[in-house]
């Protein structure tokens, strides 16, 4: 479960490289965005499906860490990454990715920080801006 929780252990680099958790969930983020641009040319059920997927393997092994969020699980910013990236490409893709890492770690938009006091909420903040951030991808697609 440790392995997964970590992204298959990308989560626990940044400890191993600098001392710290910091950045263990933009390191988890960025791996999972590689994941999803792979689902670039893949219909959106398909992007659905696996953002729903991903979603539920990471509260399934988040559950044994509930009220403590250690930094090097990062499994659930990717269940973030892969729901603010559906149906997107290009710009409003990376845009998107941004929106999501910058909502995540402020937490400033309504719901976001509420959300991590709900059963799954390590999973359910990120799956909340993922939310928001997926609505800006949208946004501003016609745009670019």
């Amino acid at each position: 479960m440790r392995w997964i929780a970590s992204v298959g252990g990308v989560g626990l680099l940044p400890q191993r490289l600098w001392g710290s958790d910091a950045g263990a969930g933009t390191v988890g983020a960025a791996v999972a965005a590689v994941g999803a641009w792979a689902l670039w040319d893949t219909p959106i059920w398909l992007q659905i499906v696996v953002a729903g997927s991903v979603t539920l393997l990471s509260l399934a092994t988040t559950r044994r860490y509930e009220g403590t969020d250690p930094g090097w699980v990062c499994v659930d910013e990717a269940a973030g990454v892969f729901v603010a990236s559906i149906g997107l490409t290009s710009w409003p893709w990376l845009i998107a990715w941004v929106a999501f890492r910058a909502f995540d770690i402020t937490k400033s938009l309504p719901g976001i920080r509420q959300a991590e006091g709900l059963p799954g909420g390590i999973t359910a903040d990120d799956v909340v801006a993922g939310i928001y951030a997926l609505a800006v991808g949208w946004a501003v697609s016609p745009l670019l």
